[in-house]
């Protein structure tokens, strides 16, 4: 089982690579786009800013899109599960992957950003990236912005925080995201990569 994780600068890479080996799978880190013909599924973590991740994904674009629209699985991670849209309030005039359609906003800056901490997910729709996941389950987040889908069919599961109920978990066809960071959110987090590696290995 060939995981491909994107290796551009900004992610955390060691949790990655830890918590696949923990389900068996090998993190194969990627810096070539050429090497996603050879990947099971994929995934795309991140921290940091959305122009800034662009810049250094903008070689991935279209073969992430034709990899995705040939079904191969793909999951992003935090910053991951932003750039697969199609822009954001972040950083304006900066196109993102496009994978989906929609945009990223700012949490109101009256109440204290960015978020950061443990919260609680609600689901929206099954997906069996979230098999075994419950509503009172809690994953870990830091971001300041969050992704709103065009189609509210993407949104597989929502979290509120800052007087909004945001979208943090997608999941249309074979494609998955997730706001919070699995890997560094525990047992919990661990059952979100399992599954995504179950999704794959289907």
């Amino acid at each position: 089982m060939k995981v491909a994780v994107i290796d551009y600068g900004a992610g955390n890479l060691r949790s990655i690579k830890n918590a696949l080996r923990k389900l068996s799978a090998e993190a194969d880190f990627i810096t070539s786009p050429a090497d996603i013909d050879c990947a099971d599924a994929i995934i795309l973590p991140g921290v940091g800013a959305f122009g800034d991740a662009m810049k250094k994904l903008s070689v991935f674009k279209q073969p992430l899109k034709d990899a995705t629209n040939d079904g191969l699985p793909f999951l992003g991670l935090c910053l991951g599960s932003q750039v697969i849209f199609e822009e954001s309030l972040e950083s304006p005039n900066v196109k993102g992957l496009g994978l989906l359609s929609g945009k990223c906003v700012r949490f109101n800056p009256s109440f204290k950003v960015p978020h950061m901490g443990w919260n609680n997910i609600t689901i929206k729709k099954e997906t069996p990236l979230l098999s075994g996941i419950k509503d009172s389950d809690f994953f870990y987040f830091v971001h300041s912005y969050y992704p709103v889908p065009k189609s509210n069919l993407a949104t597989a599961a929502t979290t509120s925080y800052a007087g909004v109920d945001f979208t943090s978990v997608v999941a249309e066809g074979n494609i998955f995201a997730t706001q919070f960071h699995p890997e560094k959110s525990g047992e919990t987090g661990l059952k979100i990569l399992k599954n995504f590696i179950g999704i794959a290995r289907h």
